[in-house]
């Protein structure tokens, strides 16, 4: 089995922050080099632009009743109700963790903006930078299904050609692949499944595709995930586990 090589570490991060798949830490570090990576930032922007039609395939959720009662009784401004629960004063401490680490990303742009101010009373230096042209090429996206009686979605994917890349995300727990593993392929006309590499339960994974795979990913090819022993698959023809979702591309 080979692998596929991944994106660098700063066009990962973006795309994952474009995801929303980073953790809390991650989220609020990812939002204060924004601030101060002009780059990073057009990094995130492009992917955003690019995944945000895969919104469309998703079915809006009504809220359950009472929701926004309960999200009122719960901001800082009832702070001092007597009796407060245990759990809302823990949910308030969530809220004030997130007010925190957005405030961090303003201060540092704040930071910025002096410094910006300071170099000003000297000789001023002008530097551009162009914003990245929108992508042009067809975005792709698969929902790979249980091949059970369930039919439920167990991975997504969306593939960008411009980046040349594969965004895969697990709808399925973390760690529920156990002393298994899940093996991506890509099965396209006749040719026997190439495969895209491992793909973790409850992550996501940017996968940048070998030149010899781009023209095969195309409408109506195919992505699979097996389940096989750590390592992957020891066939070289394919998958040796059984094969537990199938989703074939399709254009947004």
């Amino acid at each position: 089995m080979s692998e596929a090589p991944d994106l660098s570490e700063s066009e990962a991060l973006a795309a994952e922050h474009a995801l929303g798949v980073l953790d809390a830490r991650e989220r609020a570090e990812a939002e204060t080099r924004m601030a101060t990576d002009p780059a990073f930032a057009a990094d995130v922007e492009a992917w955003r632009h690019r995944l945000a039609p895969m919104l469309d395939s998703i079915a809006a959720v009504p809220a359950p009743q009472g929701t926004w009662a309960r999200i009122e009784r719960r901001l800082p401004a009832n702070d001092d109700r007597a009796g407060a629960a245990n759990d809302n004063v823990q949910l308030l401490n969530r809220v004030r963790f997130w007010r925190n680490s957005a405030m961090g990303g303003f201060s540092a742009a704040a930071a910025a903006l002096v410094a910006a101010l300071v170099v000003g009373a000297q000789p001023a230096t002008i530097v551009t930078k162009e914003v990245p042209v929108s992508p042009q090429g067809q975005l792709l996206s698969a929902s790979v299904v249980s091949q059970d009686s369930r039919v439920q979605p167990l991975f997504v994917a969306a593939y960008d050609p411009d980046r040349k890349s594969l965004i895969v995300t697990s709808l399925l727990p973390e760690g529920s692949e156990r002393d298994k593993v899940h093996e991506l392929w890509l099965i396209a006309g006749q040719d026997k499944p190439k495969s895209l590499g491992l793909v973790e339960s409850g992550k996501a994974k940017v996968i940048a595709l070998p030149t010899e795979l781009l023209a095969k990913m195309a409408d109506g090819a195919a992505l699979a995930v097996s389940l096989e022993p750590p390592g992957g698959s020891k066939s070289p023809d394919g998958p040796s586990g059984p094969v537990i979702g199938v989703g074939k591309l399709s254009k947004l």
